[in-house]
């Protein structure tokens, strides 16, 4: 063959645009969206997006705005993941905990042009216009997502646009598949989120990556209890389109409304944070229901303690354990299950579980690194290094901020903050944040270790570990504690408890027990306790103990 090889005169950029058009043209009758007594079919949802496209394109969007949304998991948001991007537009998800403050930031840093609000944050969503209204004269445009089935006669209501709008809209499909499709803002656990971008390529091979990962075969029944504004909610949204799957919407996340939507039904797919698995083995036994089948789990967003991963299995759930950030389209890596691992004590399977495993298959390269010479760690399961990767599932890089894209991708290589170990069979272990690690007298402690033997105990419903200024050791472990309802347990036998299962240097000298502040996508906000330890001051200079 004489000469290089290039794309044919047919090439199209790869984009999830393109599974919408497969699902209504394959799965068109099969249910796409369930709310409550709400059902539209692939078809229906096919030419609502259209009608969406139609009317944000009379509304001036073009190739390369931005179109926001604070919604919480309802069909409308599933929607606007094909609609917005059909005009060439870009859609960024906002965080529905984020105050009015700081939502005013996030929207005058991507210049949204329409902004939908789901009617109940009507109020916060408002609060940041006003905000905005200070010192900007073009504010976005405000329409009003309403319940499902029910229309609001206002002309900036999200029913009365779509009716109104033309079901012939011609799609805008991108001119290249590295063209931007979303602007995800990082979950909030630093004072000023960073906008990510994601492009059709990227969204594209992460939704089949994501098929692929969680065993997703033709027609799932999905379950959402993901956030769908969370890295897109992990690229689901496009994915289950993919297969023709049916979106089962969760408005409100609780163990009842798990159990109840599983069972009716028969959710055969499902994701969450460790919250969320936290949340369903420590159901009520009157909020639990039979599953009707095998229900597989995704779970990720912060490492599974290993005895959560234990009792799901328990309840018959089987979970994948996957791990990544928003800079990787979210999951970037699966503990890939041996069969031969079935055999073994079941906790020895949830210790081989809770590792982070094995990059997916739309992600070129994972490595563990020394992040100063940037060679790889020994695999030994020891040497701890930083999580780095490579590939077209990795994000294009942040939103108007060239500083922090260059400072993220130094040495060629994406560097996720995360420090982790990495075992002869190749996969990998998280060990902390590189900014949670913990020195105390020298020695590094893993909060992510201390946290585990804490969910071990009991009595323990949910645990956080930050570091403790101390005047001698330098910080020491301090932990925070929710217990179970009606369970009992001081401060002084959680640390008994915690000495007689870890090095006593990694066992913690203060115990606190208060509800965690978490993100909405269920990550301990740290920075908070670490300010709370702060105004605590040293522990040798209150306790007057060296120990």
């Amino acid at each position: 063959m004489e000469g290089s090889v290039r794309c044919s005169a047919n090439y199209v950029p790869l984009t999830p645009l393109s599974f919408l058009e497969r699902a209504a043209a394959v799965y068109g009758d099969r249910v796409s969206i369930i709310q409550d007594d709400l059902r539209f079919t692939w078809r229906e949802t096919r030419e609502r997006c259209l009608r969406l496209a139609s009317a944000l394109d009379c509304l001036g969007i073009s190739r390369g705005d931005v179109v926001a949304v604070l919604a919480p998991n309802i069909p409308s948001m599933c929607e606007l993941h094909f609609g917005v991007p059909m005009t060439g537009g870009i859609l960024c998800t906002l965080n529905t905990r984020h105050d009015s403050a700081m939502l005013s930031v996030l929207i005058r840093h991507s210049e949204a042009k329409v902004i939908f609000v789901d009617h109940q944050l009507l109020e916060v969503g408002q609060g940041a216009l006003r905000l905005l209204a200070k010192d900007q004269t073009n504010l976005p445009h405000l329409i009003i997502l309403s319940e499902p089935g029910e229309s609001l006669s206002s002309e900036n209501n999200y029913e009365t646009l779509l009716r109104t709008a033309n079901s012939q809209f011609n799609i805008k499909w991108p001119l290249d598949e590295c063209d931007p499709i979303s602007l995800n803002y990082t979950s909030g656990t630093t004072s000023r989120p960073k906008g990510v971008i994601f492009t059709h390529r990227g969204a594209y091979l992460n939704s089949i990556a994501a098929i692929l990962l969680n065993d997703i075969t033709t027609m799932p029944v999905y379950l959402w209890t993901v956030p769908m504004f969370h890295c897109n909610g992990w690229c689901f949204i496009w994915g289950i389109a993919a297969q023709g799957g049916t979106n089962v919407c969760l408005r409100n996340v609780s163990a009842k409304g798990i159990f109840n939507g599983i069972h009716l039904h028969k959710v055969t797919h499902m994701g969450g944070a460790p919250t969320v698995l936290n949340m369903i083995i420590n159901a009520p036994l009157s909020d639990r229901k039979p599953l009707p089948g095998k229900v597989t789990v995704a779970t990720g967003g912060a490492p599974p303690p290993q005895t959560v991963l234990f009792q799901m299995e328990d309840l018959g759930f089987h979970v994948i354990h996957s791990y990544g950030l928003t800079e990787t389209y979210g999951p970037a890596t699966v503990c890939v299950w041996k069969p031969d691992w079935d055999a073994l004590p079941s906790e020895d399977r949830a210790k081989l579980k809770s590792r982070q495993g094995l990059q997916h298959l739309c992600i070129e390269e994972l490595d563990v690194k020394d992040p100063v010479t940037m060679k790889s760690v020994p695999a030994d399961g020891k040497a701890i290094g930083e999580v780095m990767f490579r590939g077209n599932t990795v994000m294009a890089g942040y939103y108007k901020d060239n500083d922090e894209t260059n400072k993220a991708f130094a040495g060629g290589w994406f560097r996720s903050g995360d420090l982790a170990v990495r075992h002869a069979d190749g996969y990998i272990k998280l060990k902390d944040r590189a900014k949670d690690i913990i020195i105390s007298g020298g020695e590094n402690i893993s909060t992510v270790e201390v946290e585990s033997v804490l969910f071990s105990h009991p009595a323990v419903l949910e645990a956080a570990v930050v570091g403790r200024p101390d005047d001698y050791w330098g910080e020491t472990p301090c932990a925070f504690v929710k217990l179970k309802d009606g369970a009992r347990a001081s401060s002084e036998e959680i640390i008994i408890f915690c000495r007689a299962n870890l090095p006593h240097y990694m066992a913690p000298r203060t115990v606190i027990f208060e509800d965690l502040p978490k993100t909405s996508t269920g990550k301990v906000e740290k920075f908070v306790l670490r300010e709370k330890v702060k105004a605590l001051g040293s522990h040798f200079r209150t306790s007057g103990s060296k120990l």
